[in-house]
């Protein structure tokens, strides 16, 4: 059955390359029917196979590269890891198709729009699946690729074009690092395949291996913004929110966090790394949630917030517990694929009104989506029982547990970035609930918008089921199935402690946002501190300053300078000198054939001279 694991990332290939050849021949029923095919029949495969991944089961089709000691073989592993990743990606993926059918019903360019959507899924799938650092890079490129024509996909608009330049552009930088991290593996190990890499990893100088992990975490905090390569992801709500979904809960976003699990063996040699792992994402979560605090528009409120969620991902990699950072992966995919898709229909419903404080009444014109924007953001804000309060307990709890100063300080500032998330997402609740006068729109939202986001809906609440602690009850069913490093046993004083602060946050929360918004009011007035909030502690700005405005002085000097020396003035003075040289020798030619024989005999004898000279000297 090895031969079928090509069928997972192949289907939606297929399904792309039908489209593009196709789709133009197609009734738009059929065209959005196959691009949904493809996907949740890859999701089926996924789970007809899904017995194969206890065994660590490999496929390969052919070798790709053979050239003295690099060969890489078009090779796929079917890992527990990869399982549970490539089931997520299909499945919720599946659901963001079908909401997209109905989403971009009447937009012109759905053809080209679903065939980027499973162009991206097979490049996903590929990162996933793939065995060997060389055939990840290709899908890690072609997700960025896919990004970029998504999040442009309205290019007409220049605002829209220009965030999805930035978006490739920024995750082109931290590639070149991830790049030659790859490269240095391959000098160091003689291999790109990852288990061959992870099995050497303990022979390789403790330097090298710092340095490598560094590089990796770069690589990976391109892909999933986080700090310093965070500034394009806010800009991406550009896109359509069925991309916006896309990205930020099932695919691109993770694809960072699942690298660094995959290479944790290489990446746990190195406590210096797990130390700035750790960090960056402690740091990249209390800023991803400071201004997701103070965000209007609703999209830009849910891409801070994926931006900060992630960061608890990543210190879950530095804490050492690979499970929960897949944990809180998968429960992120669903209240945050929810979330997204929720707000896709209040903005349909608003006929295109993303401003927070112009929205509202919503339990009163769809109770459906009121009852589904409840379930994602209590998951969110992590409210007791909920999926999103066990992943993110579990991630806390294995900082504690080390019982160091530093990861204790980690593990308090998570518990902080814990009560601003909570804040944040209720807030988001009591806006869009507000007795206001909301922008008008549409009548009730298209069964199509809705019915996809009940199973996210009911994944939210009961997610962590997943995962459930042995102090619940549970048997951390996630934990035996990866069978991947969990951190240190945290005790269950520990865990219940947790909780408790847990539910005291939750509650203070929600407290300080009912007395903030149980009547309507207006936005916050302009103040300085939450105009750096809004502009995301104006880091495009400091990039502006201290990059891009310094690049742009650079080339305009040297474009006056030497381009213009090479291109324009020295062809042009080369020019005048011939020519200046030409009137000189105009002197030298009288017209008169008697002139030109002398001086043809002359020069006759002048080599006929030279020619004596040489034979007899």
């Amino acid at each position: 059955m090895t031969e079928f694991l090509f069928l997972i990332p192949l289907l939606p290939l297929c399904g792309a390359l039908i489209i593009l050849f196709a789709g133009g021949r197609m009734p738009r029923r059929l065209l959005t029917g196959v691009a949904i095919a493809s996907v949740a029949a890859s999701a089926a495969v996924t789970l007809w196979l899904w017995p194969l991944a206890a065994d660590q089961s490999r496929a390969t089709l052919f070798t790709w590269f053979d050239a003295g000691s690099l060969q890489v073989p078009m090779e796929l592993l079917f890992s527990p890891l990869a399982a549970c990743m490539a089931l997520m990606v299909t499945g919720v993926s599946a659901l963001i198709h079908v909401y997209a059918a109905c989403y971009l019903h009447h937009d012109p360019d759905i053809r080209r729009f679903f065939m980027l959507f499973n162009l991206f899924v097979f490049a996903m799938l590929v990162i996933v699946l793939a065995d060997n650092l060389l055939l990840l890079f290709l899908g890690w490129e072609g997700v960025g690729f896919c990004s970029y024509a998504l999040i442009g996909f309205w290019y007409r608009n220049p605002v829209f074009a220009t965030a999805g330049r930035k978006a490739f552009l920024v995750t082109r930088a931290a590639d070149v690092l991830f790049g030659i991290a790859l490269l240095w593996l391959f000098h160091l190990t003689g291999t790109l395949s990852i288990t061959a890499i992870n099995l050497q990893a303990a022979s390789l100088p403790p330097a090298s291996v710092t340095i490598l992990a560094l590089l990796l975490l770069a690589g990976a905090c391109g892909k999933s913004a986080q700090l310093p390569f965070s500034s394009w992801l806010p800009d991406a709500m550009a896109g359509p929110t069925p991309v916006s979904a896309l990205i930020h809960a099932a695919t691109m976003v993770t694809a960072g966090v699942y690298l660094l699990c995959r290479l944790f063996p290489l990446i746990s040699l190195s406590p210096t790394a797990l130390a700035v792992i750790g960090l960056v994402g402690t740091s990249t979560a209390f800023y991803g949630a400071t201004c997701a605090l103070v965000q209007r528009d609703i999209k830009k409120v849910l891409a801070y917030s994926t931006i900060s969620q992630v960061g608890y991902m990543f210190l879950a990699v530095g804490a050492g517990t690979i499970t929960g950072a897949m944990f809180h992966l998968l429960t992120h995919a669903f209240f945050k694929a929810l979330l997204f898709m929720v707000a896709g229909a209040v903005i349909h419903l608003a006929s295109g009104e993303q401003d927070l404080f112009r929205l509202g009444r919503l339990p009163k014109r769809s109770p459906m989506l009121f009852w589904l924007l409840l379930a994602g953001s209590v998951a969110l804000a992590g409210v007791p029982l909920t999926s999103g309060f066990f992943s993110k307990d579990a991630i806390l709890a294995a900082c504690f547990a080390r019982q160091t100063l530093w990861w204790t300080s980690l593990g308090v500032a998570g518990l902080i970035t814990a009560f601003l998330t909570a804040l944040y997402a209720l807030r988001l609740v009591y806006l869009l609930t507000a007795d206001r006068e909301a922008a008008s729109g549409h009548g009730p939202a298209p069964r199509g918008l809705v019915w996809p986001l009940l199973p996210l809906g009911a994944l939210a609440l009961v997610g962590g089921l997943l995962n459930l602690p042995e102090v619940w009850g549970g048997h951390a069913g996630l934990g035996r199935w990866l069978a991947t490093p969990s951190g240190l046993s945290p005790s269950h004083g520990l865990e219940w402690g947790l909780a408790f602060v847990t539910l005291l946050l939750v509650a203070g929360a929600w407290f300080a946002i009912r007395n903030r918004y149980r009547v309507p009011t207006s936005p916050v007035s302009e103040r300085p501190c939450v105009d750096f909030l809004i502009a995301g502690w104006k880091f495009d700005s400091l990039i502006r300053f201290a990059i891009t405005a310094p690049f742009e002085r650079l080339g305009s000097e040297l474009e006056r300078s030497l381009e213009r020396g090479f291109t324009t003035s020295w062809p042009a003075g080369l020019g005048r000198l011939c020519q200046a040289t030409g009137q000189k020798l105009r002197v030298f030619t009288s017209g008169s054939v008697s002139h030109y024989l002398v001086a043809m005999g002359w020069g006759i004898i002048l080599l006929l001279a030279m020619l004596l000279f040489l034979l007899i000297f």
